[in-house]
């Protein structure tokens, strides 16, 4: 009877050498010996010390339905109000529209040459509405599609708005589904577009935290066709108009990104600032004046560099820890993140992460480069702030079949 029950336990063993259990392992911790894990190198060094952590008072008090602060390279929300809450994008619909711009001349599909007709239809219904914007290009005749795009950008132009997307989709229609489109593939899930200007229509609905998510997108995916945003005038035949984002004449690291307007809508503005390495994105929707989401959004900028700070842990494709591998060429292999790994937190705290990796405990070959072997996750106050895939940073080929022999051995032996 004996003998038959570690005949069972065997053949359990036997059917499970391939099942991966997963493992916490901490960065901090040395390698275990014999483990064949190689402990990853803590992050650079702080630029403030734990010790001087600053206390982080609450976010400034803002005028409107709803208001978000993100930082754009991480991507984190440091303050925000009603940040999912449907809202009227008013005319900050132009920055989708710029980025379908974009992403189409990206695609080869138009170009900043192009001649763009100011049709009669864009000229009467982007130029004539009690709530709109009007750029100044003359009807029936066309323009290269940069100047209307600067028209629509600077000016914020619905003629101009319109004028495009019938250039890019037949019609301004077709063009709003383009824009729906590419929001999902941003990933703005509360969004919804009828048009491309941002004049009251049934179902033209987006929210703050959307809103910050099209910013960050154009600032990383179409830095060119951002930079229009800071441009403060631009001329028309015989008419100049001003940039109506008040922010890039009070602040020099302003340089983005859009205002709105309509009776429903209230006062908006989407506003970015560049300060060293550190970019935020402020949206402030309904607000009551063009002042007053000017200088909400200047004091939310400014409390956000104040009390916090952006910091990249690991680069792409660099190693920053291996792991034991079976049944392979090469007995362990390389692991790192496929994409930058940043994190905001509040300054001073930086020595206080707490970086873990999460990975199988039995590795077995082959391991193609760039397979996803678990998660990195970074800590702080025990919650998850930031976490990525940890992939191979190199392929590990199956070895010869003694070799694969041994390992299959030495697997079932530390079962034991």
């Amino acid at each position: 009877m004996k003998l038959e029950s570690v005949k069972i336990r065997a053949a359990v063993k036997a059917t499970a050498l391939t099942a991966i259990t997963t493992v916490v392992v901490g960065f901090a911790f040395a390698q275990a010996p014999g483990s064949g894990a190689e402990a990853p190198p803590t992050p650079g060094p702080a630029q403030t010390a734990a010790s001087d952590a600053l206390p982080v008072p609450p976010a400034p008090e803002i005028t409107g339905t709803a208001w978000i602060l993100m930082d754009a390279v991480s991507g984190n929300v440091l303050a925000g109000h009603n940040v999912d809450q449907p809202v009227e994008p008013a005319s900050i619909t132009k920055v989708m529209t710029s980025y379908v711009l974009a992403a189409e001349m990206a695609a080869g599909k138009i170009n900043e040459d192009d001649p763009v007709m100011m049709s009669e239809n864009a000229w009467r219904k982007g130029g004539a509405r009690t709530d709109g914007s009007y750029s100044g290009f003359e009807v029936n005749k066309t323009a290269p599609l940069l100047e209307m795009e600067k028209g629509m950008v600077v000016q914020s132009g619905n003629d101009a708005a319109i004028a495009l997307a019938e250039h890019i989709a037949g019609s301004e229609e077709a063009f709003a589904a383009l824009m729906n489109q590419y929001a999902q593939r941003i990933g703005m899930k509360n969004s919804h577009f009828v048009n491309a200007t941002g004049l009251p229509g049934e179902g033209h609905i987006t929210t703050a935290r959307d809103l910050a998510l099209l910013g960050r997108a154009l600032i990383h995916d179409y830095p060119k066709a951002y930079s229009y945003n800071k441009i403060k005038e631009y001329t028309v035949g015989s008419i100049t108009q001003s940039n109506r984002n008040l922010l890039l004449w009070r602040d020099a690291s302003v340089d983005g990104i859009k205002t709105g307007h309509t009776s429903a809508a209230g006062y908006c503005l989407m506003a970015s600032a560049q300060r060293g390495d550190q970019r935020l994105i402020s949206v402030v929707m309904g607000s009551t004046s063009e002042a007053q989401r000017a200088s909400d959004s200047q004091a939310l900028l400014n409390w956000g560099f104040r009390f916090y700070e952006t910091h990249k842990l690991y680069e792409p494709n660099q190693a920053i820890a291996s792991q034991k591998t079976w049944k392979g060429k090469a007995d362990e292999v390389k692991l790192g993140v496929a994409e930058p790994l940043l994190v905001t937190v509040p300054r001073g705290r930086y020595e206080q992460l707490k970086p873990m990796m999460d990975v199988p405990r039995t590795l077995v070959a082959p391991i193609e480069q760039g397979q996803t072997i678990g998660a990195v996750k970074v800590m702080l106050d025990d919650k998850i702030i930031a976490q990525r895939p940890l992939v191979a940073i190199e392929a590990v080929e199956q070895a010869g079949f003694f070799k694969r022999l041994w390992d299959e051995f030495w697997m079932w032996w530390d079962s034991e």
